[in-house]
C-alpha cells in the first residue's frame, strides 16, 4: 500500500475546500471500493478526505420525491420506514446488497460515484427519475453514468444527495451472482400514473434505461421482439453477453408483473 495522509471533513465547504488545496486527493464515503482497490496497488491517491462527519447523510420526503444524503447507509435505507412507505422496492434493494458488513459500512454517495456495471442502485436511479446533487449542480441518472466505472462527475465535484420521483408502483428484480451479490443483472422497473420506467444494471458496462421495453404497458406479457443493443453487454465468467440479454427480458418481465 503507498502512503497517503488523511483529513475528515467537518461540513461540506470542507470537504469542498480539502479537494482544492490537497493535489492528487481522493473522496471516502464508506470505502467498500476505494479500500481495496488501494490496498490492491490499483489506486494511488495522495490523500484521502473522509466524509463521515460532513453532514452528509439522512432522509427526507417530500410530497413527490424522497431524497437520501450521499452518507447514507445501504442498511439505514433498507431499515429506513420513511422509504419502505414512499418507494418499498427502494428499500428491498437496498437490503439486498452484498452482505451485513457491506450494507453497514457502503453508502449511496459512494456507490452512485463508482459507477459500477454491476451495482444495485444504478438501476433504481434511472427507473426513478432520479437526479443526482452535486456541490455545484443537478444530474439527471440518464445523464450520470457514462462508461465502465465512469460517471459525468468533474475534478473535485462531490455528490450531496439523491433525488428519487416516488412512483405509483416500483419492483426491483435480481439476479445475483451467488458470491460477491453484484447482480449478474438487475432490472427496476417503476410507475408513474401508468407510464412505466426501466433500469438496467449488470448487463452492461453501465446502467441504461430500457425505452424500448417501456411502452409495452402493464400487462406485456412478451419481450422477446423488443429491440435490445447487446453491442455493450458484458460477457465474463458468469455469464455471456447473450445470457444477460435474455436475462434483461426475463427479470424485466418478473419487475412489470410486480407493479
Amino acid at each position: 500500500m503507498n502512503e497517503f495522509s488523511y483529513s475528515r471533513a467537518t461540513s461540506l465547504r470542507d470537504a469542498v475546500r480539502s479537494q482544492d488545496k490537497s493535489g492528487k486527493a481522493k473522496y471516502l464515503a464508506g470505502g467498500q471500493t476505494l479500500l481495496p482497490s488501494i490496498k490492491q496497488l490499483l489506486d494511488a491517491p495522495e490523500r484521502l478526505i473522509d466524509l463521515s462527519g460532513a453532514g452528509l447523510d439522512g432522509i427526507e420526503v417530500g410530497r413527490k420525491t424522497i431524497t437520501i444524503g450521499a452518507m447514507t447507509r445501504h442498511a439505514d435505507v433498507a431499515a429506513s420506514a420513511q422509504v419502505r412507505e414512499a418507494i418499498p422496492a427502494l428499500a428491498d434493494l437496498a437490503g439486498r446488497i452484498g452482505d451485513a458488513q457491506v450494507r453497514n459500512r457502503g453508502t449511496i454517495g459512494g456507490s452512485v460515484a463508482n459507477s459500477d456495471p454491476a451495482a444495485d442502485y444504478p438501476a433504481a436511479l434511472i427507473g426513478l427519475c432520479a437526479i443526482v446533487h452535486t456541490n455545484a449542480r443537478k444530474i439527471p441518472a440518464e445523464k450520470f453514468f457514462v462508461g465502465l466505472f465512469q460517471n459525468a462527475l468533474k475534478s473535485g465535484e462531490l455528490i450531496t444527495k439523491v433525488e428519487f420521483e416516488i412512483p405509483t408502483g416500483a419492483a426491483y428484480e435480481k439476479f445475483a451472482n451467488p458470491a460477491s451479490r453484484y447482480a449478474i443483472v438487475g432490472v427496476f422497473a417503476a410507475s408513474f400514473d401508468h407510464v412505466m420506467r426501466i433500469g438496467v444494471t449488470g448487463a452492461a458496462h453501465f446502467a441504461f434505461r430500457w425505452a424500448e421495453a417501456e411502452g409495452h404497458g402493464l400487462g406485456v406479457k412478451d419481450l422477446s421482439n423488443v429491440s435490445l443493443d447487446q453491442s455493450r453487454f458484458n460477457s465474463d465468467l458468469y455469464a455471456s453477453a447473450t445470457y444477460r440479454a435474455h436475462l434483461v427480458r426475463v427479470l424485466t418481465l418478473r419487475a412489470v408483473s410486480r407493479l
